[in-house]
C-alpha cells in the first residue's frame, strides 16, 4: 500500500498507512540506500583530511628547505588555515540550512580547495604559500560541519554514532595511509620535469579532489524532503521516522527560520560549553598534524617512516566502530568519549617517560584511539541539538569552527627543540585531554539531571491525570 506523498506544509504519518511489518521492511531498505549514497563521503573525507595535512608529509621531502622556511614559520603555515576554516564555518552552514542542497554546496568547495591545494605546489615562497593555506582552509570551511548536519538530517539518534564513525573514518584512514601515499608520491616523482617530490604531491593530491568532486555532484543526497531519489513511499518515512525520534522538520510550517537558530544557538550555554570543551580537546589532538615528525623520532628514513605511519591508524578506525556501535546499541555517549580518552592520555604518558623505540611505537598506537571519542563526541553534539535543525546548523558549525582555534595554538606545541623526546608537547596534550575530559563528564551529568527531571514531570502527569502519558524527548548522555 502507498503512502502518501509529502509536500512543504503537510506529511502523511507513513505508519497510518502501512503495517509494522511493511514499515520495517522498508525503513531497512531505506537506510540501506542512505548508507550505499552516503559512503561516498567516506572518500570525500579522506580527500579532505590529505588536503589538509599533505604539508606534514612534504616536510619530509624537503618542503621547508625549498620554501626557505625558518623559526616558526612552518607552524604558522599549519595554523594559518585555520583562520579561514574557523570564520568561514557558521555562514557556510547557515547558507546550507537556507539553500538545502548539500549535493551541490559541498562539492562545489571541494572544487575549490582541491585546485589551491594543487596550486600549493607552484609558490616558491613563504608569502605565497601562507596565502595558499589561508585561502585553502576558507574553502574547506563548509565540509565538516555540512557533513554532519547533512547525517544528522538523515538518521535517527541511535543510528548517528555508527554513522559518524563511518563517514568520517576517512579521517583516520586518511592519517595513517595518506602519508603511506604521499611516500609513493615523494619517491617516484622526485625530479620529473624538473619537479621536486613534495610539489607533485600537491599537484596529484589536489587533482584527485577535483576529480571525486565532481562525480560526488551525481552522488550524494540533500534532505529527505527534496532528494528526488526517494520513492514517496520513503521520502514519507524518512521524515516520519526522524519526528517520531524528537527531530525537528527541515520543512512545512514548524521550519524556524535561519537567523532564527542562529539566536537559538547563541544564546544557549550549552553551544559555549561544548566549544571550550572541543577547543582544549583539539589542543590534544595537535600530535594529529605532526605525526610523521613524531614517528621519525623513531630514526628511520622518510620512506619507512611513512610506512609505519599506517598501522596506528588502521587499529583506531577498527576501535572507532566497535565503540561507536556500543554507543548505538547502549544509546550512551560519555562513557565510551572517556575510554578512548584514556587510551590516549595512557599513549600520552608512555611517551613522556621513555624514549625506548618499542614503548614510543606502542604509544603511537593508544595515542591513535582517540579518534574513537572524536567521533562519538560529534555524534552526542548532534544529538543534543536534535529538536531544532536550524539550530543545530549553527551549532555544529559554531563548535566545529571553535575546534579550528585549539588546532590553531595546537600548531605550535611542537617546536623542533623540544625535540626529539617532545616531553612538554605530550605532557601540554595531556593536560588539555584531561580539562576537555571533565568539562564533558559536566555535561553528561547536567544532561542526565535534565532526564531525570522530563521523566519526573512525565510522572507527575500521569498521576494528576491517571492517564498513560507516552514518553518524550530524552537527551543522549
Amino acid at each position: 500500500m502507498s503512502a502518501l506523498i509529502d509536500t512543504k506544509s503537510e506529511t502523511v504519518h507513513v505508519s497510518s498507512v502501512l503495517s509494522s511489518h511493511a514499515r520495517n521492511d522498508l525503513e531497512r531498505r531505506l537506510v540501506r540506500k542512505l548508507d550505499l549514497h552516503l559512503s561516498v563521503i567516506v572518500l570525500l573525507y579522506v580527500l579532505n583530511f590529505i588536503d589538509r595535512a599533505n604539508a606534514s608529509s612534504a616536510r619530509l621531502g624537503g618542503f621547508e628547505k625549498d620554501l626557505h622556511l625558518h623559526g616558526t614559520q612552518y607552524a604558522t603555515i599549519l595554523s594559518i588555515m585555520y583562520v579561514g576554516f574557523s570564520a568561514m564555518q557558521v555562514p557556510a552552514n547557515m547558507f546550507l540550512h537556507w539553500l538545502e542542497k548539500p549535493a551541490i554546496l559541498i562539492p562545489c568547495c571541494m572544487v575549490v580547495w582541491g585546485l589551491v591545494s594543487a596550486l600549493t605546489g607552484i609558490t616558491q615562497n613563504y608569502t605565497q604559500v601562507f596565502l595558499a593555506r589561508l585561502l585553502l582552509g576558507f574553502a574547506e570551511a563548509p565540509f565538516f560541519p555540512g557533513i554532519m548536519f547533512l547525517i544528522s538530517g538523515w538518521y535517527k539518534r541511535d543510528e548517528l554514532a555508527v554513522r559518524t564513525t563511518f563517514v568520517t573514518c576517512g579521517g583516520v584512514l586518511s592519517a595513517g595511509f595518506g602519508p603511506l601515499f604521499a611516500s609513493g608520491i615523494l619517491t617516484s616523482m622526485r625530479g620529473k620535469l624538473g619537479q621536486a617530490g613534495w610539489r607533485w604531491l600537491f599537484y596529484i593530491e589536489g587533482g584527485m579532489t577535483v576529480i571525486v568532486a565532481i562525480c560526488a555532484f551525481f552522488i550524494l543526497p540533500n534532505f529527505p524532503h527534496n532528494t528526488a531519489w526517494l520513492t514517496p513511499e520513503e521520502r514519507s518515512l524518512a521524515i516520519t521516522r526522524l519526528t517520531d525520534d524528537g527531530y525537528g522538520r527541515l520543512d512545512g510550517p514548524g521550519r524556524r527560520g535561519t537567523i532564527q537558530g542562529l539566536w537559538d544557538a547563541l544564546s544557549d550555554w550549552k553551544v559555549w560549553w561544548f566549544s571550550g570543551a572541543i577547543i582544549i580537546d583539539y589542543m590534544s589532538l595537535s600530535f594529529v598534524l605532526y605525526f610523521p615528525t613524531i614517528v621519525a623520532t623513531m630514526g628511520y628514513d622518510v620512506t619507512t617512516t611513512l610506512l609505519l605511519a599506517a598501522p596506528p591508524w588502521a587499529l583506531a578506525a577498527i576501535v572507532a566502530f566497535a565503540l561507536s556501535r556500543y554507543s548505538d546499541n547502549a544509546k550512551k555517549r560519555c562513557m565510551y568519549i572517556f575510554a578512548s580518552s584514556a587510551s590516549a592520555a595512557l599513549g600520552f604518558i608512555i611517551s613522556i617517560c621513555t624514549m625506548d623505540m618499542i614503548a614510543r611505537y606502542v604509544s603511537m598506537f593508544l595515542m591513535a584511539q582517540v579518534a574513537a571519542g572524536q567521533m562519538i563526541l560529534w555524534a552526542w553534539i548532534n544529538n543534543t541539538f536534535a529538536r531544532e535543525p536550524a539550530k543545530r546548523a549553527v551549532a555544529v558549525a559554531l563548535i566545529s569552527a571553535m575546534s579550528a582555534v585549539g588546532s590553531i595554538v595546537g600548531s605550535y606545541l611542537w617546536p623542533l627543540p623540544w625535540g626529539p623526546t617532545y616531553r612538554y608537547s605530550y605532557a601540554a596534550c595531556l593536560a588539555a585531554l584531561g580539562v576537555s575530559s571533565v568539562m564533558l563528564g559536566v555535561m553528561h551529568l547536567h544532561l542526565k539531571r535534565v532526564n531525570e527531571q522530563i521523566e519526573r514531570n512525565e510522572q507527575n502527569a500521569k498521576d494528576i491525570n491517571d492517564l498513560q502519558v507516552p514518553v518524550g524527548f530524552r537527551y543522549l548522555v
